[in-house]
């Protein structure tokens, strides 16, 4: 048994397995932990939210989105107002609504960005009636899947993630 020589207490080591090998031992732990549990945190996100976006990459990163900002809402806020014209405010107010997810907002948002509208544009079609998900609202504001301009909601996705440093989801 070792003693420290500034302390003088005793130190225990277990013999069966040196220091070096349980400190990496402990880290293959934690990076297996870390990369298993944000695949299994937007399974379980996923499995529950259905945005109904027309394109399953979307739909999937609309749903990492809503993980994002549970865990980052004042980043996610900041993102909405910085580049999609949204005041805090609002975007902090439906956030606190049942009926709204971080993704919902998001790709209201987006989309209304990108067909020249007020985000409280699309706030109110998804409102008034959205049975066939963010497909049916995007198709009556004229954003029809295959086009250029819901082409660039993916982009608009990536450029997001570029700016929070997240991974994006394959």
């Amino acid at each position: 048994m070792e003693v420290y020589r500034h302390t003088g207490e005793q130190v225990r080591h277990n013999p069966a397995m040196p220091p070096p090998v349980r400190l990496l031992l402990k880290l293959s732990l934690v990076l297996a932990a870390a990369t298993v549990a944000p695949s299994l945190g937007a399974q379980a996100v996923g499995d529950t939210y259905k945005p109904a976006s027309g394109d399953a990459w979307i739909d999937r990163h609309l749903a990492d989105i809503n993980l994002y900002a549970t865990r980052y809402p004042g980043s996610f806020a900041d993102e909405m107002t910085r580049y999609y014209a949204v005041p805090r405010g609002y975007v902090e107010a439906m956030l606190q609504q049942p009926d709204w997810s971080a993704g919902d907002i998001f790709y209201g948002c987006a989309i209304a960005q990108r067909v020249g509208q007020p985000c409280r544009a699309l706030v109110r079609e998804w409102s008034r009636d959205h049975e066939e998900g963010w497909a049916g609202v995007s198709e009556r504001v004229g954003m029809k899947p295959g086009t250029p301009a819901f082409r660039a909601l993916r982009d608009d996705i990536e450029a997001s993630y570029v700016r929070w440093a997240r991974p994006l989801i394959d």
